[in-house]
C-alpha cells in the first residue's frame, strides 16, 4: 500500500507541473501573438518542442497516476480518456484527476500515520480469531476480496483472520453446515477453541444457524451481522409470488451453472432468495433461537437516495424502499436488529452508506465514514470485551 501511495504521490506531482506549464504556455503565446503577431515561426518552433517535452511529462504522470490510485475507479479513468483529446475539457478533467488523487494520498497518509503510531498497542488482537463471513451471490476470492480493504486492516492491527470459503448461492441450512465444517477445521488446526464471526447479509443468518443447529455452535464466542436482513426482504416475496415458476427456473439454471464454474459445488439459487424472504425469515426465527454463551449484535445502515449506491444498488433502492422503507440499497431497516444494538449508520452527507458500503466492496474512501476504521474498532470493542 505505502509503494502504491509514493507512487501515487509522485505521478500527481508531476501532473500538478504539467497543468502549470500547459497553462503557463498558452498565456505566453496568447500575449507573443498579441504583441508581435508577425514573428511566429520561433514560437511556433518553441511551442513544438515544449510540446513533446510536456507530452513526455503527461504521459508520465497519467500513467503514474492511472496504475496506483484506487479512488479514481474505472469512471473517472474512462471520462479521463475520453475528455484527453478536447481542449479546455481535458485540462479540467485533469484537475479533477488530481484533485481525487490528492485526497486519496491525504487520506491513505493518515491512515499509515495512525496505524504506526498504534502498532505495538495490536488493538485487534482478539482472544479468539476472526472468521469473515459473505453474504449471498459472492464467493471468497484471493483475486477479488468480498471484505476490500477490511481484512488488511484489521491484520495491520494485529488480528488473525479467516474466510468462511461457503457456497455463493445455497439454503441457510446447507450455508450453516459448510461453515460449521470451516469453524471446526479452524479450531482444529489452531487450537483456538473459539472464532469471532462478524458476517455481512446473508451471512449472518448462516451463522446464527450454525451457532443455533450445528456442532460448530460451542466453538463461536460472538456472531456480529452486518446489514443482516434478520427479518426478511419483503420485497423478495413480492417478487417471487408475481415472477413465473419458469422464468426463475430458467434464471436459477443460469446462475447455477456460472458458480459452478466459479466454485460453488452444488449452487442453489432459489433456495438462497426464499430463505431472504420475509415470510421465511419469520419462520427461521421462531426457529432458531439464540445459542447461550455467545455475544449477538448488529449494524446497519441506509443510504439516502438512489444515486449513493453504485450498480445495482442505484437501481434497487427505490424497489426496496416501497415495500422496506428506508433501506441500505437490499435491506430494509427494519430488518438489521438482532441481538444487542452495536451501530446504526444513519445517513452522512446527503449520502448515506449502502449496503456494500459496509464491507468496502468498491474500495471508496467515504465523507464522515472511515470503513475500516470501523472494522478496527469493532474488533477492539470484541478484545475489550475479552474476547
Amino acid at each position: 500500500m505505502l509503494g502504491n501511495i509514493r507512487t501515487l504521490k509522485t505521478g500527481t506531482s508531476i501532473l500538478k507541473v504539467f497543468i502549470i506549464l500547459v497553462i503557463t504556455d498558452i498565456v505566453l503565446v496568447a500575449l507573443f501573438f498579441a504583441k508581435s503577431p508577425d514573428r511566429y515561426l520561433p514560437w511556433i518552433v518553441a511551442a513544438a518542442f515544449l510540446a513533446v517535452i510536456e507530452t513526455v511529462i503527461f504521459w508520465t504522470g497519467i500513467i503514474m497516476v492511472y496504475i496506483s490510485s484506487v479512488q479514481l475507479g474505472i469512471n473517472h479513468r474512462v471520462m479521463g480518456i475520453a475528455l484527453g483529446w478536447i481542449p479546455i475539457a481535458n485540462i479540467l478533467m485533469l484537475g479533477k484527476i488530481v484533485r481525487i488523487c490528492s485526497a486519496e494520498i491525504q487520506t491513505e497518509t493518515q491512515k499509515a500515520v495512525l496505524n504506526e503510531s498504534r502498532k505495538q498497542a495490536l488493538i485487534c488482537r482478539t482472544k479468539y480469531p476472526i472468521l469473515l463471513v459473505h453474504g449471498v451471490f459472492f464467493r471468497d476470492s484471493e483475486v477479488l476480496n468480498y471484505w476490500g480493504r477490511i481484512p488488511g486492516e484489521l491484520e495491520r492491527n494485529g488480528a488473525t483472520v479467516f474466510y468462511g470459503q461457503h457456497h455463493s448461492a445455497a439454503s441457510v441450512m446447507d450455508c450453516a453446515m459448510e461453515l460449521e465444517t470451516r469453524i471446526l477445521d479452524i479450531v482444529n488446526e489452531t487450537g483456538c477453541g473459539k472464532v469471532n464471526i462478524i458476517a455481512h447479509s446473508k451471512g449472518g443468518l448462516d451463522a446464527r444457524a450454525a451457532a443455533a443447529k450445528t456442532t460448530a455452535g460451542e466453538h463461536i464466542a460472538s456472531i456480529t451481522t452486518i446489514n443482516t436482513p434478520h427479518w426478511g426482504c419483503e420485497f423478495a416475496d413480492y417478487f417471487l409470488d408475481k415472477i413465473p415458476d419458469s422464468v426463475q427456473i430458467k434464471f436459477a439454471g443460469k446462475y447455477n451453472t456460472a458458480a459452478e464454474k466459479l466454485g460453488d459445488t452444488d449452487p442453489d439459487f432459489i433456495s438462497a432468495v426464499r430463505d431472504l424472504t420475509a415470510s421465511s425469515c419469520q419462520r427461521f426465527n421462531e426457529e432458531t433461537p439464540d445459542r447461550p454463551g455467545i455475544l449477538y449484535q448488529w449494524v446497519g445502515s441506509v443510504q439516502s437516495r438512489a444515486a449513493s449506491g453504485k450498480f445495482p444498488l442505484n437501481f434497487t433502492y427505490g424497489i426496496v424502499k416501497l415495500f422496506d422503507g428506508r433501506n441500505d440499497g437490499l435491506v430494509g431497516e427494519r430488518s438489521f436488529a438482532w441481538g444487542e444494538k452495536y451501530a446504526f449508520l444513519d445517513n452522512k452527507e446527503n449520502r448515506g452508506i449502502s449496503h456494500a458500503d459496509m464491507i468496502d466492496l468498491n474500495r471508496e474512501n467515504i465523507v464522515d465514514f472511515d470503513v475500516r476504521e470501523f472494522y478496527v474498532q469493532l474488533a477492539a470493542d470484541l478484545k475489550a470485551k475479552g474476547l
